[in-house]
């Protein structure tokens, strides 16, 4: 219970391996260090660390370093582990949103290193680009679109409500905010590096869980995928990788090379052709949509069945949306039984759930 040794305690008994002792290496080295390996445009945590709510800068870790552990602290991002993916309530076997985060973080870590550019923001970034999602994936979005004078956009949302108590800064949360490549482009190269890294991730895995599940086959994928990218994860993702980083040493820029671009675009309209939009999917987001709609309006309805934490404040409607977009799956779906008395029939169900 309390470890092996006297004046020094070891975890294990037989332990040995070790380092050379010295000075913690704290934010000061670690910056400089970003200073000296970086290429020129990455962006430095040196001069950065501009949040909502000013702070005094960690003795050990980079602002960046500081923004993806609060990341991971968080109820927003543990509520990933139970938000969907592709389908509601998956199996052991898919993809969370939780798990598309970390996915999406390896690919944009990868990408990083790669191109001298600012790890630690582009994990962040990476970890945190999804927290504004609500339940049941994007068809959560058009579901809250109807309350919302702006509409529901899951960027903007992560950074500027799921997130926003977390103080972070400033180029992070511009990273969550406009990582969908519908939005403005984000304004580091890191913020860049994981627009692409989100799509890359998603389209790989997405097409992975609907093979393991017989909904396509890889012999379905259109030729230039095949030849170009492979068809598994880990050969696209190599060559996707690759292709990124490959451009952005040659040209300075964050893009592909057309080839490239081309095989994964046609990567993606294979999985909303053949995934997202099949009729399965689609019966999936309108009881989604339904089913979301009619929680916030029941809340609207009976403020008082809200959390004490959500009453504050003038505006019901928001506070309302605030707080269904933050619930998982399993909640949202056990809410609809239990207060509007929806049939479990009506719930959406996702591959292989209750069978």
């Amino acid at each position: 219970m309390r470890g092996h040794g006297g004046e020094f305690v070891a975890a294990h008994g037989d332990s040995y391996a070790g380092v050379a002792a010295g000075p913690s290496i704290g934010r000061a080295e670690r910056e400089a260090r970003e200073a000296a390996y970086l290429r020129p445009g990455a962006t430095l945590a040196v001069g950065a660390g501009d949040r909502m709510r000013p702070e005094e800068p960690d003795d050990e870790r980079t602002c960046f370093e500081r923004d993806r552990d609060r990341i991971v602290h968080s109820a927003a991002f543990r509520r990933l582990a139970g938000k969907t993916q592709v389908v509601v309530y998956p199996t052991d076997h898919q993809r969370t949103r939780l798990t598309h985060a970390l996915e999406v973080a390896q690919v944009a870590t990868s990408l990083a290193r790669a191109v001298g550019a600012n790890v630690s923001l582009a994990e962040a970034i990476a970890l945190g680009h999804d927290c504004g999602h609500g339940p049941g994936g994007h068809a959560s979005e058009e579901a809250f679109d109807a309350f919302l004078p702006e509409g529901f956009d899951h960027g903007p949302w992560g950074a500027d409500v799921a997130l926003a108590e977390l103080n972070l800064c400033r180029e992070t949360l511009d990273g969550v905010r406009n990582h969908s490549w519908s939005r403005p482009a984000p304004s580091t190269v890191e913020g860049e590096l994981v627009s692409w890294a989100d799509r890359i991730a998603y389209c790989a895995h997405d097409l992975e869980d609907a093979v393991h599940a017989g909904i396509v086959h890889t012999g379905d994928l259109p030729a230039v995928v095949r030849e170009r990218l492979g068809t598994t994860r880990r050969d696209q993702l190599r060559a996707l990788i690759h292709a990124v980083s490959a451009a952005v040493c040659q040209t300075g820029r964050v893009g592909m090379d057309e080839e490239s671009a081309g095989a994964l675009a046609e990567l993606r309209r294979f999985n909303y052709e053949r995934i997202y939009t099949r009729p399965e999917s689609l019966a999936q987001s309108l009881a989604v949509i339904d089913v979301l709609r009619d929680l916030v309006g029941y809340y609207i309805e009976h403020p008082d069945a809200l959390p004490d934490d959500f009453r504050a404040g003038d505006d019901l409607v928001r506070q309302a949306v605030t707080y269904v977009a933050g619930m998982t799956d399993r909640f949202a779906f056990d809410r609809a039984e239990v207060l509007l008395g929806w049939a479990p029939d009506r719930l959406p169900r996702g591959i292989g759930h209750g069978a």
